[in-house]
């Protein structure tokens, strides 16, 4: 997500949710990172290595 949307975003519910000064940067400091956390890039999976086959030679 863009981080100038995600200021506005993250302004604008801290605004509204928070009560005074301090609960207000904490709800925005809050908001800001889960929105950072929403991603359109898939979660990297652990891919498996398959085991390579060992053949002696005769």
């Amino acid at each position: 997500m863009n981080n100038f949307f995600r200021g506005l975003i993250a302004a604008w519910g801290a605004k509204k949710l928070g009560g005074g000064c301090f609960s207000t940067i904490i709800i925005f400091i809050v908001i800001y990172v889960l929105l950072g956390k929403c991603n359109n890039q898939p979660a990297h999976a652990a891919v498996l290595q398959p085991h390579a086959k060992v053949q002696a030679i005769k």
